[in-house]
């Protein structure tokens, strides 16, 4: 009788790019933070904030099966609609309409990943239309805040469906911090709400 091989589970990578500094521009970061505060992940999955870092995260991609990807994109729909783009569709919203260079940034890593022969072999992206891209040093808008929990809940369900479930965090538990340097949620939002009030 023959004996079953173990299938050793994907690894998948679940990032946020974009630049908090520009408003809406952050809902990436924003959202794989709010996805780290809530939910402990399995081994096989890694939760990396991707910032601005552009090239720099092809040795992220090339270690991983299967990506998941919080990012504000031009959809050209409402402002703060949430939208799910899979697999062969991903590329043709990162490469077109870019907001900013991190994007222009991101098309080249995929593009790297597939010249190296690591590019992953299921993609997720989940994008939000912005509303403000211009108010440089402010926080996301509250349209766009509002939509996170729905993100993360996206993100959770795509986790199932490729075999890495999550556990949501006790009430209360210690997080260890995704963002250094004051530039995690908390600590930028109260910064910006201070410096929006001394400005009244």
């Amino acid at each position: 009788m023959a004996e079953a091989v173990a299938t050793a589970a994907p690894k998948v990578l679940v990032l946020g790019i974009g630049n908090i500094l520009w408003a809406d521009e952050g809902f990436g970061v924003r959202a794989v933070e709010a996805f780290h505060r809530a939910f402990e992940v399995p081994e096989n999955v890694t939760v990396l904030d991707g910032g601005t870092q552009g090239l720099y995260l092809v040795q992220f991609v090339n270690e991983h099966d299967r990506l998941i990807v919080f990012d504000a994109i031009d959809y050209g729909l409402e402002p703060a609609t949430l939208k799910l783009v899979e697999d062969d569709e991903v590329p043709k919203f990162t490469g077109a309409k870019k907001m900013s260079l991190h994007q222009t940034g991101f098309q080249e890593v995929l593009s790297a990943a597939d010249l190296m022969g690591r590019y992953p072999e299921r993609l997720a992206l989940i994008g939000c239309q912005p509303v403000d891209l211009e108010d440089w040093g402010g926080p996301l808008t509250g349209p766009v805040a509002a939509v996170i929990p729905a993100a993360v809940e996206l993100a959770v369900d795509i986790l199932g469906r490729w075999g890495g479930a999550v556990t949501r965090r006790p009430e209360g538990a210690a997080v260890p911090p995704l963002l250094e340097n004051d530039i995690d949620f908390e600590s930028y939002e109260r910064r910006t709400a201070r410096v929006a009030g001394a400005n009244l």
